[in-house]
């Protein structure tokens, strides 16, 4: 899953991309409202985590923005004014959720949680391939009957790829897709994740191919009729 937060306190905003990234999201963050607009037309994203109060477009007149041009990824608005009025004023403008600062992060991440399932009720709560089956609900990853233990980004990595099964995915839409923009990774680091990915898989009982190098293009998924 892609956040994009915007939000122009430089701490606040670290604090909440670090949040973010243990829970497995990768976090892109903007510090005012044009360069938020920009970001949603470039990539795709699952939520927006967005501040009211924020220089050149606020975060009101960015969410009427999104939503007139038809965007439909769940809005949450946060802001230090904690009046009905600018509640109301929100929610009006297209947000699905408001929450008042000083935010409490479990709160918050319950609340994204929440909003992201709203938008999840198309895709089956479990996803498998083969004998490899992976739980986005909580991050567990068997093949056949034993448990596979993965780093966050080894995880982000193989749901990528499981979601995706025979499509190629190339290394720069691996970055995109699992890296957070302001710290994408060298390509060779793919290779790494995904060497330690195939030895773990190995380890449970996963043939050597089950994640197929196409060379010059890519990684996919071994088709489940070989």
């Amino acid at each position: 899953m892609r956040i994009l937060l915007v939000e122009d306190d430089i701490y606040l905003a670290e604090a909440l991309a670090e949040a973010l990234a243990i829970q497995r999201y990768a976090v892109d963050t903007v510090s005012d409202g044009e360069f938020a607009w920009v970001q949603v037309n470039t990539l795709d994203y699952d939520l927006i985590l967005l501040d009211m109060m924020l220089p050149q477009l606020d975060g009101i007149h960015l969410c009427q923005r999104l939503r007139s041009y038809g965007y439909q990824m769940p809005i949450l608005m946060i802001t230090a004014r904690d009046t009905s009025t600018d509640k109301v004023i929100g929610l009006d403008a297209g947000a699905d959720d408001y929450m008042v600062k000083p935010l409490d992060i479990p709160e918050l991440l319950a609340r994204i949680r929440a909003l992201l399932r709203r938008g999840q009720t198309v895709s089956p709560p479990i996803l498998e391939w083969g004998q490899l089956r992976l739980d986005p609900a909580t991050y567990e990853v068997c093949y056949g009957d034993q448990t596979l233990r993965l780093t966050p980004k080894e995880y982000s990595l193989l749901e990528l790829l499981i979601r995706n099964g025979r499509q190629i995915m190339s290394r720069s839409a691996i970055i995109e897709h699992v890296w957070s923009l302001e710290n994408p990774p060298k390509e060779d680091t793919i290779k790494v994740h995904i060497k330690s990915l195939r030895s773990k898989l190995r380890a449970v009982g996963a043939p050597d191919d089950l994640i197929e190098t196409v060379h010059g293009l890519g990684y996919r998924l071994k088709s489940l009729g070989e």
